[in-house]
């Protein structure tokens, strides 16, 4: 695959998303978890895309059960705890892989496009943040521990 484009993902209800729906968009592509230290991030992701979307930012949530099984829950679970917890209103997809044999193939391409510390490709934990610009370009890989309100300038300098 050539562009971010060419991916298919399904979302947290099942339904397969053609990621050419968000063309023309920034995007903030990330894997989540629900019992993660870093879980509370989900309120500055919402925040991000509550005061950004309408000039075209989308945030994509990715759940991944790979970093200290700290997402157990089948996608009911997972979006009712999202959307009582943190009210999520953005994108949010099925559960999946970001690294290893079984890894989504979308994620493969975002490690290969935007290596981490030293050039590693694994993503190290939840949490991690891929910015991809309006051309789907990715532009940046930001580790867990950056939290979203700390990214808003790089985002709003691409929308």
């Amino acid at each position: 695959m050539s562009s971010i484009y060419d991916f298919v993902a399904r979302d947290i209800s099942g339904r397969e998303v053609q990621i050419s729906e968000y063309r023309g968009k920034v995007l903030l592509i990330v894997n989540t978890a629900s019992q993660c230290g870093f879980t509370p991030q989900y309120a500055g992701l919402e925040a991000l895309y509550g005061d950004l979307r309408e000039k075209g930012l989308v945030v994509l949530g990715f759940p991944c059960n790979q970093f200290g099984r700290q997402e157990p829950g089948n996608a009911a679970e997972i979006a009712s705890f999202c959307k009582l917890t943190y009210d999520v209103s953005f994108p949010m997809f099925a559960k999946i892989d970001v690294n290893g044999p079984e890894a989504s193939p979308l994620f493969v391409w975002l490690k290969s496009q935007a290596p981490g510390l030293l050039g590693s490709q694994g993503i190290k934990w939840n949490f991690t943040k891929f910015l991809v610009d309006r051309e789907g370009k990715v532009i940046e890989r930001f580790a867990p521990a950056t939290k979203p309100e700390a990214i808003r300038s790089r985002i709003e300098s691409l929308l």
